[in-house]
């Protein structure tokens, strides 16, 4: 159990936010008037109270909101809880839907101490349920009562659509059948076949949104800029090369072509990622081959016992 020692808020991003005695908190929205609420899922910021105070002990005399965090929290290691963790206050039901995030540009705070504490230890969450918080409200970990969906990102990796010369048709095509089978899309990104945003967005995904599966589509050829193979295998901690294998060995029947594909299928904490090709045609037919047994697989990532015997 926890409390709320501090809730802040702004109406401008990029600012130190203010403290205030109580909020009112909107479903699928976040904090009324404040500046970071909206449909996406980062509509509320927390902070451990104990990680504020530790910083302090550096002398930097920090006051809650200058992080911009609008909820400080005492008592619970928010940072050790999973993405999905529900957050009961009152009325007001938390899902969390990232831990930590990245930091694009440093804070007048890092200038000063050389630290910022938010990149690491602030968690975000999306409002289930509305209604009023105060300071000194309880605030619990509440129990699931039924599982997580399944999330998935998918990202599409090509030069000519990212440069809006030509209409990305795979990676929606892809999460349509994600949706359609059950699955939760949270995000759909274009990038240019770049190595370093590929590769920052993929430990992104992986280690702050916690996703269970990530399906890249292109870059998986010969030509030079085809860079989804390395960037891929930069960030992964263990191999899964069974599902790129028979993907090649069904798409062989289809194309000899197949043969030219580089793609991989890796894992990196508890997500799986895999490489598809670049057409919405040959996207499909490599679903074919693995979507059936992805339920199995994901549910071995999240470490819910399985019969692996057939």
């Amino acid at each position: 159990m926890g409390k709320v020692v501090a809730i802040c808020t702004s109406a401008v991003r990029g600012v130190q936010k203010e403290s205030c005695k109580q909020a009112q908190l909107d479903k699928d929205w976040g904090i009324r008037g404040d500046a970071h609420a909206g449909r996406w899922h980062r509509q509320v910021s927390l902070l451990p109270a104990e990680e504020i105070a530790a910083f302090n002990e550096k002398g930097a005399g920090i006051q809650p909101g200058a992080f911009g965090e609008n909820l400080v929290v005492e008592g619970i290691d928010l940072r050790r809880l999973p993405v999905g963790t529900l957050l009961r206050c009152g009325d007001v039901l938390l899902e969390l839907t990232q831990i930590g995030k990245e930091c694009h540009s440093h804070c007048a705070i890092y200038h000063k101490m050389g630290d910022c504490i938010m990149p690491r230890e602030g968690v975000f969450a999306r409002v289930l349920e509305g209604g009023q918080i105060a300071v000194g409200d309880e605030m619990t970990v509440q129990p699931r009562t039924a599982p997580l969906p399944f999330q998935a990102a998918v990202i599409t990796l090509s030069d000519r659509c990212a440069a809006g010369e030509r209409e990305d048709k795979s990676g929606p095509t892809i999460a349509k059948r994600l949706i359609d089978a059950g699955y939760v899309v949270t995000e759909q990104l274009l990038l240019a076949d770049e190595r370093a945003p590929l590769e920052r967005n993929l430990i992104r995904l992986c280690d702050q949104r916690q996703l269970d599966l990530i399906l890249t589509t292109g870059g998986t050829g010969l030509a030079a800029r085809d860079i989804t193979p390395e960037a891929t295998r930069a960030v992964a901690e263990r191999d899964v090369p069974g599902i790129a294998e028979a993907i090649r060995a069904a798409s062989l029947h289809i194309t000899p072509r197949a043969m030219l594909s580089r793609a991989v299928s890796v894992i990196r904490g508890k997500t799986l990622i895999i490489n598809l090709p670049g057409s919405p045609k040959a996207c499909m037919e490599s679903m074919d081959v693995f979507l059936d047994q992805l339920p199995h697989a994901l549910e071995l990532l999240r470490g819910i016992p399985q019969d692996c015997g057939r």
